[in-house]
C-alpha cells in the first residue's frame, strides 16, 4: 500500500528500512525532553527483533520524502484479536506535516482490510501529541474495566519500564 501526500509517501516498509527506525524513534523521543517525561529521551528504542517480527507479518510502515529518505514510521501487531498500534514516531525535523495522521491512517485502512472492527493503542494521556492527537482522529480513551488481559500485560509491561500509569491510556477506535 502507498499514499502519497505532499512532499511525502507513506509504504510498506522494506528490508533496508529497518536499521533506521531507531534514529527515527530516538530523535522523536526528544519531544520528550522539556516534559515531565524527559527519562524517554534516554530510552531504549524498540528491539530489533520485534520490529523484524512485525516487519515479516506485513505490519510496518514508513513515511518518506521525495528523495525516498525515511522521516517516520508506524508499527502495528495484534493483541487478543485485535490491531494495536504500536509505535509511531516522526522525525521531529518533518513535524506538523501531517505526517503522523497518515501514518495512523494507513494503519487504520490495514486493519480494516484485515477485517478488524477495532484499533487500539496506548499513550499518554496529557501530552498534546499523544491523547489529544488521537482523539482529533477518532480514537476514545478505553475504561480499565474493559482491557482484556492482552491489554492489561500492555499496561503491565509500561509499568515495568517506568512509564507512570496514572498517565497512560488505551485508546481505540471502531472501523467501518
Amino acid at each position: 500500500m502507498t499514499t502519497l501526500f505532499s512532499d511525502y509517501e507513506i509504504r510498506s516498509a522494506r528490508t533496508e528500512d529497518l536499521a533506521t527506525l531507531a534514529e527515527i524513534e530516538q530523535a522523536a523521543a526528544m519531544l520528550f525532553r522539556n516534559t515531565s517525561y524527559a527519562f524517554l529521551v534516554d530510552a531504549d528504542p524498540l528491539p530489533l527483533d520485534f520490529v523484524i517480527q512485525q516487519f515479516q507479518a506485513g505490519r510496518v510502515w514508513v513515511a518518506v520524502d521525495d528523495r525516498d529518505l525515511l522521516v517516520g514510521y508506524a508499527i502495528a501487531q495484534e493483541i487478543d484479536g485485535n490491531a494495536y498500534l504500536q509505535q509511531i514516531d516522526v522525525h521531529p525535523d518533518h513535524g506538523r506535516k501531517g505526517i503522523g495522521r497518515k501514518l495512523v491512517e494507513s494503519v487504520c485502512a490495514w486493519a480494516e482490510h484485515q477485517s478488524y472492527r477495532r484499533i487500539f493503542l496506548s499513550t499518554f494521556r496529557d501530552i498534546a501529541w499523544n491523547a489529544p492527537f488521537y482523539a482529533k482522529l477518532g480514537f476514545q480513551i478505553l475504561a480499565e474495566s474493559e482491557l482484556t488481559s492482552g491489554f492489561q500485560q500492555i499496561r503491565y509491561k509500561e509499568a515495568e519500564a517506568g512509564l507512570p500509569i496514572d498517565q497512560r491510556v488505551i485508546m481505540h477506535r471502531e472501523l467501518r
